[in-house]
């Protein structure tokens, strides 16, 4: 594994900012809990507890990448009515641990969910 540095840095921090995940209308996930990893010149990634993500949506695959600064990442197909998005959650089971942070989180690509909003509003209302 290869330590974050300054030519390709890593941070996490917390998302003072509700988290809301849909794909195909539905919501996947809902958290005030999220954290944010930017990594180098990468887009910023939201980072949600499992505990706020409706697992019953997400079908893990054999899909598998290896990131020299993070670990293994597994990977799961998301479903929902007549849509799946395929490989469109990662996590890091086990990840290294400089980012031991997003150890049970996951991860949605963006442009495979119909949305992953911050809103300022809390949770519940």
């Amino acid at each position: 594994m290869k330590p974050p540095s300054p030519a390709h840095s890593i941070t996490i921090e917390k998302n003072p900012n509700r988290v809301k995940v849909t794909f195909n209308g539905t919501v996947i996930a809902d958290t005030t809990r999220a954290l944010v990893l930017h990594e180098g010149t990468l887009p910023p990634v939201q980072y949600i507890p499992r505990e706020d993500v409706n697992m019953s949506y997400l079908r893990h695959t054999d899909h598998a990448t290896h990131c020299p600064f993070k670990g293994d990442a597994s990977y799961c197909h998301v479903s929902a009515g007549d849509r799946t998005a395929e490989n469109a959650v990662w996590t890091y089971e086990a990840p290294d641990p400089a980012v031991a942070a997003i150890k049970d989180h996951v991860a949605f690509y963006p442009n495979k969910m119909d949305a992953i909003e911050e809103l300022s509003q809390p949770l519940y209302q």
